[in-house]
């Protein structure tokens, strides 16, 4: 009898963040892979779970795919975790999930964490209908993929590095207009959450002379 792949939202900030159901189910699996090892086993030794631990990230998940959907086919149930937040959103996930559906293997994603969620809430702009595009490319088709959202009525959200968002932040108020309004989460669910809200010019200027740290969601409102 085939095993099942779970997907498993571990927790943005707060430890607490995490669900009954996430801990149940992450103590009762045969296999956890996770994106990091060593700060899953931060979460995992909290919760008391020790269930075996293996890496499943972005470098090596193309290698080890077929091994692990073999694996479930032969009777494992293995939970899939990320560093934080739903696998598969902006983390390692989506080429694990596509092959156990095609080989027709049930895949059952926990409800939880995702940092997108608080963060559009909280930004005060409306959240019926809004397009998420997480990291945008780096370089090549940025500016292309900026152009096309700027006649987006939704609105969007962002993930960016601290590292990055100034010079984000200006790109935005330069294809989107200076005046049009945004909102940065940084640090969700953690001591030092913050929200900086206000036109585009108006938080890249704030952010060019306090240098921002920690995990960052941009939401942009839309045209």
């Amino acid at each position: 009898m085939s095993g099942k792949l779970y997907i498993v939202p571990t927790p943005v900030g707060n430890l607490e963040d995490m669900t009954f159901r996430a801990v149940s189910v992450l103590k009762s699996a045969g296999l956890i892979l996770a994106e990091d090892t060593r700060t899953s086993s931060v979460l995992l030794k909290h919760y008391d779970i020790h269930g075996r631990l293996e890496s499943h990230h972005k470098f090596n998940e193309h290698k080890t795919v077929s091994m692990i959907k073999d694996r479930i086919l032969g009777g494992l149930d293995v939970a899939l975790i990320s560093d934080a937040g739903t696998p598969g959103i902006s983390d390692p996930g989506f080429l694990l999930v596509r092959t156990c559906v095609q080989e027709g293997i049930e895949v059952e994603t926990l409800p939880g964490a995702t940092a997108f969620v608080p963060a559009l809430v909280s930004s005060g702009f409306p959240c019926d209908r809004f397009c998420f595009e997480g990291f945008l490319p780096v370089k090549k088709g940025r500016r292309t993929r900026l152009a096309e959202l700027a006649a987006e009525t939704r609105t969007m959200v962002f993930y960016e590095s601290p590292y990055r968002l100034v010079k984000t932040l200006e790109q935005f108020a330069e294809v989107f207009g200076p005046q049009r309004g945004c909102s940065v989460a940084r640090e969700i669910s953690k001591v030092h959450e913050e929200h900086r809200r206000g036109s585009l010019s108006e938080v890249a200027a704030w952010y060019a002379g306090h240098q921002p740290k920690g995990e960052i969601v941009i939401i942009v409102e839309g045209a």
